[in-house]
């Protein structure tokens, strides 16, 4: 159900030393680095991010990605949130900046935070 989430921290540096040290001990560590987020795991697949967060406090949003098992599934998630009233952040598209066959939508729920819906297995064509 749960393919990832993630949470804004306002001091940045201060967080990515905290997490590289008490996931670390855990036996997890840093498997993407794209500058603003961390994403930490194990075998390549980043389970919990950090962010660097530089809205107003105290509100933070927060990020959770659902897994999906189609691309169908992912527009139809987007097209349901949308009808719901949802703010749409991100029409669904492939990501490769991510990895190859990442297709995801994001949108906001009804409490601000960030939440998606993603396939890993897209083909380019999607």
């Amino acid at each position: 159900m749960i393919d990832h989430f993630g949470i804004n921290c306002s001091d940045f540096e201060a967080s990515a030393r905290f997490y590289d040290a008490v996931l670390g001990v855990l036996g997890y560590g840093r498997q993407m680095d794209v500058g603003p987020a961390i994403g930490y795991g194990t075998e390549g697949h980043p389970d919990f991010w950090i962010t660097r967060w530089q809205g107003a406090e105290p509100n933070r949003e927060m990020h959770c990605a659902f897994q999906a098992d189609s691309v169908e599934a992912i527009q139809a998630f987007h097209a349901k949130a949308l009808e719901l009233g949802a703010e749409s952040l991100h029409e669904p598209r492939l990501w490769p900046e991510y990895h190859p066959g990442y297709y995801g939508a994001f949108v906001r729920d009804p409490d601000g935070n960030n939440v998606e819906a993603v396939f890993h297995r897209a083909r380019a064509d999607a």
